[in-house]
C-alpha cells in the first residue's frame, strides 16, 4: 500500500479537519576546490507531518515513524494539541477557503534521470568545472565547484477532499573564483538551480560559457573602478529584478505580513509601479523554463497557480493560503509551504518575477545619456516597508548610449515600490537567476526569481578609488 492510501484510510476516519503530509527528501552535495572534493554530504529524512484544526485552534504533530500505528498516534497528538490551544485561547473561529484541492500524482521530469544517475558522475562533473575554473587564468587563486540537488517525494491528504502526491527534482551548480593581483583580490561568481534534472540543469542560459565568463569577469574586476554614488538612471538585469521582486516586494505581499501591517497592506486596487510593470508569482511558470520553485500544488494539497500580484502598475493580489484565504474572501493561491515534515506550513513564494515587456536592450542602452548596467545580484536585506539595501557584483558604466566600463561592487537602496514607479522601459529578454540556495522565513524555502532588464532610478552606493 502506498503512503497516500494508507493516509487516506486514516483522514477518512477522522471527523473534523485533519491534513495529512508525507515527505520524503533524500539531498546530496559537494563542494570541488584545489582539485578534490572538499566538502561531501548526504541526508535522508522522511516522515509525517500532522495538522488538525478543533474549536477554531490549529494543533501540530509530526513523527518519523511513518508505520500507520505511529501516524494515527500523530493525528491524535495533533488533536490534543489543537483543543488545549482552543482552550486556552478561548472562542477563535478559523476558516478555511477550499480552493482547488488537488487530486494529482506528479512525476517531475528529470526525477528518474537524476534519481539513477551515479554520484561518481555527479563528482566527476563538478570537479572537472573547478579544474577548468582553476586553470583559466594565472591570476587564479582559489575556485570552488558546488553542486546540490534534492530530490523531494509527498504526499498530501486532508479531510476534505484533497489526495496528491508528486516527486521532483531540484538540483542547483555554482562557481566561484578569486583572483589576485599585487595584494588585490576580486571575485565573481555564477550559478543556477532548476526543477528539473541533470540534463536540464546543464542547458540553464544562466550556465552558457560560465567557466570563461566568470574568469574574464574577476581578472577585470581586480582593475576596475569603484562606480559614483548616488541616485541614478539604472538598467537592472533579471538576476537584480528578481532580487528586488522577491525581497523587497515579494514578502510584503505575504499575506500573514500583510495581516501584520506590511507597506502593501491596504493597497489592493492602488497604483504601487509603472504602467509598464506586471509581477507575478508561480507554480508552474511557463515563461523560459529552469525555474526552480516549480510544484504542482502546496503543502495544504491547493494546486498551484500563477498569481499575478501586480497588473499594469496596480496592486491586485496578494499571496494566501487556505486560512488567509478566507479571511480576505478570496480564493487560495497555493503559497502554503514547509521546509521538512516536521515544519508547520507557511506562506511562501515560489517563482516569482516581472513580466517580459516590449523593449530590446540594445534598445534601453542607446537611449541612454548616463548610468549603469547593474549585474551580478548579491546579498542584502528588506524590510516590512518594502526598504531595501542590496549588494551587487560588479556594473557596466553607460555613457552616450554605449556599455563602457566595468566596475566594481556597489550597494543599491531605496523603497522598493518608489524604485517600481520610475520604470521607464521593460525589455522582452527575460531570464530566471536567482534558483540557487534557499528563501529564509523561519524555515528554507527553494524558490527562484528573476525577470526582464528593466530601467528605473535608484540610489547607488560607490566610493572613491
Amino acid at each position: 500500500m502506498s503512503m497516500k492510501q494508507i493516509l487516506q484510510q486514516l483522514a477518512h476516519k477522522q471527523s473534523g479537519y485533519v491534513e495529512l503530509r508525507w515527505h520524503k527528501r533524500t539531498s546530496n552535495s559537494f563542494l570541488a576546490t584545489k582539485g578534490r572534493v572538499d566538502v561531501a554530504n548526504h541526508s535522508l529524512t522522511e516522515g509525517v507531518g500532522v495538522r488538525a484544526l478543533v474549536d477554531g485552534a490549529w494543533g501540530f504533530a509530526a513523527t518519523a515513524d511513518v508505520s500507520e500505528a505511529a501516524i494515527k498516534r500523530a493525528i491524535d497528538q495533533a488533536r490534543a494539541n489543537a483543543s488545549l490551544l482552543a482552550k486556552a485561547r478561548g472562542s477563535h473561529s478559523i476558516e478555511l477557503r477550499k480552493g482547488r484541492l488537488s487530486t494529482k500524482d506528479f512525476t517531475g521530469e528529470g526525477f528518474r534521470e537524476l534519481q539513477s544517475m551515479s554520484i561518481a558522475d555527479k563528482l566527476g562533473k563538478i570537479i572537472e568545472l573547478e579544474h577548468q575554473l582553476a586553470k583559466s587564468s594565472s591570476r587564479m587563486h582559489t575556485a570552488r565547484a558546488r553542486y546540490t540537488e534534492y530530490l523531494e517525494e509527498k504526499a498530501i491528504v486532508t479531510s476534505d477532499g484533497a489526495s496528491c502526491s508528486f516527486q521532483i527534482a531540484q538540483p542547483e551548480v555554482s562557481l566561484s573564483a578569486i583572483v589576485e593581483k599585487d595584494g588585490q583580490r576580486a571575485t565573481s561568481n555564477k550559478g543556477a538551480g532548476v526543477s528539473g534534472g541533470w540534463s536540464c540543469l546543464f542547458r540553464h542560459p544562466t550556465l552558457d560559457h560560465m567557466v570563461d565568463e566568470i574568469a574574464k569577469t574577476s581578472v577585470d574586476l581586480l582593475d576596475a573602478k569603484y562606480p559614483e554614488g548616488g541616485r541614478k538612471k539604472v538598467i537592472l538585469a533579471p538576476a537584480v529584478v528578481g532580487l528586488l521582486c522577491h525581497e523587497a516586494i515579494g514578502h510584503t505581499v505575504e499575506a500573514d505580513f500583510v495581516k501584520a501591517g506590511s507597506v502593501a497592506a491596504g493597497k489592493i486596487g492602488q497604483d504601487v509601479a509603472s504602467s509598464l510593470v506586471t509581477m507575478a508569482d508561480s507554480g508552474q511558470e511557463n515563461i523560459s523554463g529552469y525555474a526552480v520553485g516549480n510544484l504542482p500544488f502546496d503543502d495544504e494539497g491547493i494546486e498551484t497557480e500563477n498569481t499575478v500580484i501586480i497588473r499594469d502598475g496596480k496592486l491586485v493580489s496578494y499571496l494566501h493560503n487556505r486560512e488567509s484565504a478566507a479571511e480576505f474572501g478570496v480564493n487560495p493561491t497555493g503559497n502554503a509551504r514547509a521546509w521538512l515534515f516536521s515544519d508547520e506550513p507557511l506562506i511562501r513564494m515560489r517563482n516569482t518575477y516581472i513580466v517580459p515587456g516590449t523593449s530590446k536592450l540594445s534598445d534601453m542602452i542607446s537611449s541612454m545619456d548616463d548610468g549603469y548596467l547593474i549585474e551580478g545580484a548579491g546579498s542584502g536585506q528588506a524590510d516590512s516597508n518594502g526598504e531595501f539595501m542590496f549588494g551587487c557584483g560588479y556594473v557596466w558604466e553607460i555613457k552616450n548610449g554605449k556599455k563602457t566600463n566595468l566596475l566594481r561592487e556597489a550597494t543599491l537602496s531605496g523603497i522598493a515600490f518608489d524604485v517600481l514607479k520610475t520604470v521607464d522601459a521593460v525589455s522582452s529578454e527575460f531570464q530566471w537567476d536567482l534558483g540557487t540556495g534557499h528563501c529564509g522565513k523561519g524555515q528554507p524555502a527553494k524558490v527562484d526569481a528573476g525577470g526582464p532588464y528593466i530601467r528605473c532610478e535608484i540610489n547607488i552606493g560607490g566610493r572613491q578609488s
